[in-house]
């Protein structure tokens, strides 16, 4: 029996050493350029536990063959070689035990080739240049060390901006108005994914952003990268991709990793094909929120470190699925990086906001007829999205996207997104006025078939009456209908002069819901700052900084008459922080000022009147 017995511990031994050259110490790189082929295919998660069984096996073999020396002292050559052989092994094992758990997390499982393949082409198609890559690898998730900005990550590269955007609107969400939430291990979800008015529970936040702490600051980035990645994943699971170099690369002694050893680990990295994100590229599914917040603590170093934007946007599309990422786009062919200059699509942004990658910013779908359709945004968010295009008329954001849940704005222009927010809930409020207007025009846009032109058909025309309530004399129907369609601009200056009680939004003063309130509008994009007190020292080499900006707002109604804005001013003596400022009419009114950014703020308070003080915002 003894015989036996060791005869199956020595076929142990014999199992655990093959196929399994000496590792490299993890101290030290391995030999060639990272990502380098290293002549051996990569281990799958089941093979390497496997061979790890194998080991625990053959440690016990050893440990048995050594108590059985100390009754026969003449080893043969072959159990002298075993035992030396041996006791490496087992010290290695008993290395491998007490770090097992922390390098299976930091690794991960490794993308198949037909996996790294789709997610290569999605997101960056077959042409994508040199120069798009680097910037697309060169882009970490940092906060400004600026006091004034400290509260927003900065931007160094072109391209990834989409993905710096989004994450900031939701970091703004926990800093000004969940920070409560940033003490707890897991979020209350519930209070965190919900929608709808704020009406009832205002709320007004400071903006003293430079006593933000960097524990404070820390904790709301990974909150908001773990909300958006379970939003991507339907509240069901969260994908987080890191690298392969770093978990191999690095010594750690305790469970953060140090920028400093990561840098040095990226060193000659560079993500230009397929091949290389199979090679370099690990991922983690997690399914609860706890353990996936944990992960993204240990790990934040990697998203800080250049490649953060990169993994942080393959993070979220692998987290929302590949094959669903291409059945939500209109046209799965086009990459999800634009050229010629590599900017984030749409649809990129889209899926960070609301959880999945489609191209359009109206809500629902639109009908095209003959089975075909373009989809649009098909719930309500937490941060919303404005866009310079639709001042320009080549789009037209829906209500979901255009009245999020908190008063947070990702801003579009043609080649760049920035963030505008209010401090305050109770701008997006409604008087009843307004409400009706809403009402209005969200039926009249659910009959509009012209992809945002602003017209309806007949039969479209008066279902829109019907929903709305509105009782128009017969004169004016026959009027509006005498061309086969119906304009938006005609029916609401019809709407402007029905009196009230018969469904229209008749004033008789044009002074009625008038509201005055600040916004905020953060580039993270380093731009030189010429104000005097933030030049260098040598006082000629303007300081790059990302640049914050604070605009005073004054909406007047919508239906109010042209003549009465003339007399509408804004005080210039209101408080920072007083959303409900109070609009005073003054014989030396201040002129409006005007930058693209007032265009979108018109998209959403349609004729604000903005004033700020220095330079004007930014949105390029």
């Amino acid at each position: 029996m003894a015989d036996h017995e060791e005869e199956d511990l020595r076929t142990a031994l014999r199992m655990s050493m093959q196929n399994s050259p000496p590792e490299p110490k993890r101290s030290k790189p391995r030999d060639g350029p990272a990502g380098a082929p290293t002549g051996l295919p990569e281990e799958s998660s089941e093979v390497k536990t496997r061979r790890l069984q194998r080991e625990l096996m053959a440690t016990a073999a050893e440990k048995r063959m050594l108590d059985a020396k100390k009754a026969s002292p003449s080893p043969s050559s072959v159990s002298g070689s075993a035992g030396s052989s041996g006791s490496a092994l087992a010290a290695k094992v008993v290395r491998k035990g007490k770090e097992l758990s922390l390098e299976e997390v930091n690794l991960g499982k490794g993308l198949s080739e037909e996996d790294a393949k789709q997610l290569f082409s999605m997101v960056f198609g077959a042409e994508v240049t040199k120069g798009i890559l680097a910037q697309w690898s060169n882009q970490g998730i940092r906060f400004s060390p600026d006091p004034e900005t400290s509260m927003g990550l900065v931007q160094h590269e072109g391209g990834p901006c989409g993905v710096l955007a989004a994450i900031q609107a939701f970091v703004l969400k926990y800093l000004l108005f969940c920070p409560a939430e940033l003490g707890k291990v897991v979020p209350n979800m519930h209070h965190n994914m919900g929608s709808g008015t704020l009406s009832n529970s205002p709320c007004v936040a400071s903006n003293n952003f430079a006593s933000l702490t960097e524990d404070a600051k820390a904790r709301a980035l990974i909150r908001s990268m773990g909300e958006i990645l379970f939003l991507c994943g339907s509240n069901k699971r969260a994908v987080i991709a890191t690298l392969s170099v770093i978990g191999d690369d690095t010594e750690r002694s305790k469970d953060n990793l140090d920028d400093e050893v990561i840098t040095k680990s990226l060193e000659g990295l560079s993500i230009e094909s397929a091949a290389d994100l199979h090679k370099v590229l690990r991922v983690n599914t997690y399914t609860t929120r706890e353990s996936a917040f944990k992960r993204l603590q240990a790990v934040i170093p990697v998203f800080q470190s250049r490649m953060g934007a990169l993994l942080f946007l393959i993070s979220a599309l692998l987290s929302r699925g590949l094959d669903l990422v291409q059945a939500d786009r209109d046209d799965p062919s086009l990459p999800l990086v634009t050229a010629p200059f590599g900017h984030a699509s749409q649809e990129i942004v889209n899926l960070l906001l609301c959880g999945q990658a489609v191209p359009n910013v109206f809500d629902g779908k639109m009908d095209l007829g003959g089975g075909m359709s373009l989809k649009g945004v098909s719930r309500s968010v937490e941060v919303g999205f404005l866009t310079l295009l639709e001042s320009l008329n080549f789009c037209k954001v829906g209500q979901y996207l255009k009245c999020p849940k908190w008063p947070i704005w990702v801003v579009g222009s043609e080649s760049h997104y920035t963030v505008l927010f209010s401090l305050d809930t109770t701008v997006q409020d409604e008087n009843e006025l307004e409400g009706r207007e809403s009402q209005i025009r969200k039926a009249f846009d659910a009959q509009d078939q012209s992809g945002g032109g602003g017209f309806i058909s007949v039969e479209g025309f008066h279902q829109v009456l019907k929903e709305t309530n509105v009782e128009l004399p017969t004169e004016k129907v026959d009027l509006l209908c005498s061309t086969g369609f119906i304009v938006w601009s005609e029916f609401w200056q019809v709407i402007l002069d029905l009196d009230k009680s018969l469904g229209g939004l008749k004033d008789s003063t044009g002074l009625m819901g008038k509201k005055v309130f600040d916004l905020y509008h953060f580039n993270g994009i380093a731009k030189s700052d010429l104000n005097g007190s933030q030049v260098s020292s040598g006082g000629e080499t303007p300081v790059q900084r990302p640049r914050l900006t604070k605009l005073r707002v004054s909406v007047p109604p919508r239906w109010t008459p042209e003549e009465y804005m003339t007399d509408v001013a804004v005080s210039s003596g209101s408080g920072g922080n007083e959303s409900g400022g109070k609009v005073t009419e003054s014989a030396k009114p201040e002129p409006s000022q005007h930058a693209p950014l007032v265009d979108c703020i018109r998209t959403r308070w349609p004729r604000a009147v903005c004033n700020w003080i220095g330079y004007p915002p930014s949105i390029v």
